[in-house]
């Protein structure tokens, strides 16, 4: 096992090298100076142009830049924002939760929902139900997530008005947020009604969000119970004389949820990249928004910063399911 655990975290290596990379490139591919989005519609002089570009660097050679940048993420420093001049750490730290809130609300939906429905869609396979859930499922994972937020906010909150179309909370809650979690926070500030806008304002965007990973989810899942309904010990489970929810929800599944576990685990990138489309669309305070508006500024210390702690997150993600898989079955230790 540590054999294997060396072999995963050596592969971290060549990865942050290829994240940093990118992350640093990213941004200068883009068209447009930061210096003159900075300075907006009163212009900047020659000299003082100059003295911006020697304050942040940029009359440095690209190399140079990127050295200066990889000794930074080493010591801690990930530069600080262009625009409202903070520590570009702190600003992630400070969005980070409300992201984790969202994203955490999304994968714990798409798995209630989709591995109850791979079940039922495997156990029926050719019927109606096992035809109607995955042409739910090969739906929503082809709808683009922008659109289907679209739609959700024309029904529910414009027509319907059940659901709030942005925001974390209703604007008549103030309260101290020392976990970041507004379900939490709101729940520890005493105020009637407070957690009930903190749901209102959740549901829209999680289901947004949980749309692709639910129905992945859901495919995964027939596609692992499908294999595990043939096996001779469900065969056997039957011929005992065990009721089919015994059969199916109990020997058949446990052994169909190792790659189902898997798929959850790598769905943490997937709502991560969802979640920049979700967070803009809704005007939610997280990660998502904050890069986006970044990128609009130019603002180059932020979007390297973010896609390298984005990606950091991911990885560490992946790494978590490397090993616990690896746990679950011995041949990927052994492989």
């Amino acid at each position: 096992m540590l054999s294997f655990l060396i072999r995963r975290l050596a592969t971290f290596i060549p990865t942050f090298i290829g994240v940093t990379v990118i992350a640093f490139a990213f941004i200068r591919l883009l068209p447009g100076d930061p210096i003159l989005l900075l300075a907006g519609e009163r212009g900047v002089s020659a000299e003082r142009y100059a003295e911006l570009q020697h304050q942040f660097g940029f009359d440095q050679p690209v190399w140079r830049q990127y050295i200066d940048y990889v000794i930074g993420i080493f010591h801690g420093d990930l530069g600080t924002s262009f625009s409202t001049k903070r520590p570009v750490l702190d600003e992630f730290m400070q969005l980070f939760p409300a992201t984790v809130e969202l994203g955490l609300c999304a994968i714990v939906l798409a798995t209630l929902i989709g591995i109850p429905a791979g079940v039922i869609a495997a156990v029926n396979r050719g019927k109606f139900f096992d035809q109607a859930l995955m042409s739910s499922a090969l739906v929503g994972y082809s709808m683009p997530i922008f659109w289907w937020a679209l739609l959700l906010i024309i029904v529910f909150s414009g027509t319907l008005g059940w659901t709030p179309v942005s925001g974390r909370m209703g604007l008549q809650y103030y309260f101290d947020t020392p976990t970041g979690f507004m379900l939490i926070d709101s729940l520890l500030s005493g105020q009637s009604g407070a957690f009930r806008s903190a749901v209102s304002h959740l549901i829209l965007p999680t289901i947004a969000l949980a749309t692709i990973p639910l129905a992945v989810i859901a495919r995964q899942t027939r596609s692992a119970m499908l294999e595990v309904l043939g096996e001779d010990y469900v065969r056997t489970a039957r011929a005992k004389g065990m009721s089919p929810l015994r059969v199916n929800g109990v020997h058949a599944l446990r052994n169909a949820l190792i790659p189902v576990v898997t798929v959850i685990g790598l769905s943490v990138g997937t709502l991560l990249a969802g979640a920049i489309l979700t967070e803009t669309i809704f005007s939610w305070p997280g990660i998502g928004k904050w890069m986006v508006d970044s990128i609009f500024r130019r603002d180059y210390q932020v979007v390297q910063g973010g896609l390298l702690l984005i990606a950091l997150v991911v990885m560490i993600v992946n790494l978590i399911v490397d090993v616990l898989y690896g746990f679950i079955n011995p041949k990927i230790r052994k492989g």
